[in-house]
């Protein structure tokens, strides 16, 4: 029969154990043997009633028990280092981290509108941002290193994790360019683009797919200079007048004000969608749950054909 009381040393070696992913890899932060770790997990099973991994090929996933279960021991464990923390007088004890993952195809103006309502939330919040491929971030998230993912797309196909998209927005998107590329293009806008120079974003982004279909539906032949995963650098580059570029509408005028780039038109039919992704179904994380907020009350609106 399950007990009412669960024991925190049990609960701690299955903490570590979901954290880094492994046994083999949390007996070496434990610093005890792996047999020792798997018979603390076993006895807390046993004293929840519920199994909490599960065989995936070589390695270990959570059971949906496994997943609560962490989620609960994230707070339990986050509760004591700040107990630990308020009883030295360190300043800060009461902050909550907020681990993301941001897809490195994501506008970086974009994601700031929407993570930085969480620096001024009432509950203290640290936020953590890492930014990469969306596949090694969606495995960082199975494994519970982040909170969650923001990404223009939801869960690829064949990404064997279980995961819940939260559509947060979309907006329009445009072409941008240096003053002299805009000059010489747009009296011609968009039939002349054939041959002009472009800089795009790589082919496994859902803003490159939009971009493509653009080009077959006016039967535009671009110059395509670089293909730049990294939003950032994109727009550096276009800084540069070494191409045109899109950009999502919601961020046109801060991105006319850091560049030296004007709007040339309206990239029709074409749009950027941002998702938050995580395990939870139900969004627990409060930090979260504001993003999700703010993101669907008016961050938005307008944002679709406005140039």
């Amino acid at each position: 029969m399950p007990t009412t009381h669960v024991n925190h040393n049990h609960l701690l070696y299955f903490w570590v154990t979901a954290r880094e992913g492994s046994i083999t890899a949390a007996s070496k932060v434990l610093h005890v043997t792996p047999q020792t770790i798997s018979a603390q997990i076993k006895l807390l099973e046993d004293s929840l009633g519920v199994e909490l991994f599960e065989r995936r090929g070589r390695g270990l996933g959570l059971t949906d028990a496994g997943q609560t279960t962490k989620v609960y021991a994230d707070e339990i464990f986050g509760l004591s280092r700040e107990l630990q923390a308020a009883l030295r007088g360190e300043p800060g004890g009461s902050v909550r981290e907020l681990r993301v993952g941001v897809s490195d195809a994501l506008p970086k103006l974009v994601c700031h509108r929407l993570l930085e309502p969480t620096l001024h939330m009432r509950e203290g919040i640290r936020l953590i941002c890492r930014e990469d491929g969306v596949e090694r971030l969606l495995a960082e998230l199975a494994l519970h290193n982040l909170d969650l993912v923001l990404n223009d797309a939801p869960i690829p196909q064949g990404v064997n994790i279980k995961a819940y998209n939260h559509p947060l927005g979309e907006c329009g998107v445009v072409w941008m360019a240096s003053p002299d590329l805009a000059e010489r293009y747009r009296s011609n806008f968009p039939e002349g683009l054939s041959g002009a120079p472009f800089l795009l974003p790589t082919e496994d982004t859902a803003l490159r797919r939009s971009v493509d279909a653009w080009f077959d539906q006016h039967n535009i032949h671009p110059r395509v200079m670089a293909e730049i995963a990294d939003s950032a650098l994109l727009k550096h580059f276009g800084d540069k007048g070494e191409g045109i570029f899109p950009v999502a509408n919601l961020i046109l005028d801060e991105v006319g004000q850091y560049y030296n780039v004007v709007p040339l038109g309206v990239i029709d039919g074409a749009t950027e969608k941002f998702f938050a992704i995580t395990v939870e179904r139900r969004i627990r994380h409060p930090a979260v749950a504001e993003i999700r907020r703010r993101a669907q009350s008016g961050l938005f609106d307008g944002a679709i054909n406005a140039l």
